[in-house]
């Protein structure tokens, strides 16, 4: 498969079933390709205003040909209003201090990367991941990426974002926190953050990776509305009862012109 715009070429690879990890008794495949080069960026945004997310330089969409629940979401950060509950997590964490750095592994964050893991995926594949892993899933990247840090006022680290920065967005990668306060919320005030960086610079979207009607531990990402969801090749405003698509947005998303 073939992408053509700004006169780029990207080829694409399915990869062979596997075992889906978020639906039992499934498989998955995907269509990958490689961010290479200087033109990297511009695919990535590309891709990612189609559907696909970024894991070290590698771009990636759900292909399964028997499942199309993996739906791809963003928050349209200029018409997002926080609710209540949102305004009292983010007073909860008012006194967190947030720096926002180049994408560089560190000790104290593969610490804290691995409480995280033990505590809520003692039993998935990240937590068996070394400290050489976690600074290739942190280093390996060939687009725009930062680092968000939040640190205690003791300047202790509680949280860390992996964002990648878009043209339209920013797009979080991945995030662990403390797990031992709970009573923060961290996951959820981490995306209230990234929306509110977002609205600072008049960036349009915060893109959340995937959403799965079927998998529970997806369903807090539907609380986040305005969202939409990019399903038949448009974006869609999704309806925060049952994910339900609503008329498609006027954002376009990139074109696919030849399989090869």
């Amino acid at each position: 498969m073939t992408v053509n715009q700004r006169r780029l070429t990207q080829h694409y690879f399915m990869t062979a079933p596997m075992p889906c990890p978020y639906l039992a008794g499934r498989f998955e495949r995907k269509l990958v390709t490689e961010l290479r080069g200087p033109e990297a960026n511009n695919v990535h945004d590309l891709l990612s205003r189609a559907g696909f997310r970024r894991s070290h330089s590698i771009a990636y969409l759900p292909a399964c040909s028997e499942c199309d629940a993996c739906v791809p979401v963003r928050v349209r950060c200029q018409d997002f209003k926080p609710s209540k509950s949102f305004r009292r997590i983010s007073a909860r964490n008012n006194d967190l201090i947030r720096n926002v750095l180049p994408p560089s592994a560190t000790q104290e964050q593969f610490q804290l990367f691995s409480q995280y893991q033990d505590a809520r995926h003692g039993n998935g594949d990240m937590a068996r991941m070394d400290a050489r892993d976690y600074r290739a899933m942190i280093e390996d990247s060939t687009v725009d990426t930062s680092i968000f840090e939040y640190r205690r006022p003791d300047g202790s680290l509680i949280a860390v974002a992996l964002v990648d920065n878009l043209s339209d967005g920013l797009s979080a990668v991945y995030s662990f926190f403390d797990p031992k306060e709970q009573r923060r919320g961290l996951g959820t005030f981490i995306i209230l953050d990234m929306i509110k960086e977002a609205q600072s610079f008049e960036i349009p979207h915060v893109y959340l990776g995937y959403w799965i009607d079927e998998c529970r531990k997806m369903s807090y990402k539907m609380r986040f509305q305005p969202l939409e969801g990019f399903k038949a090749g448009e974006w869609a405003r999704m309806d925060d009862g049952k994910g339900a698509l609503d008329e498609p947005h006027d954002t376009k998303p990139a074109s696919f012109t030849s399989i090869d």
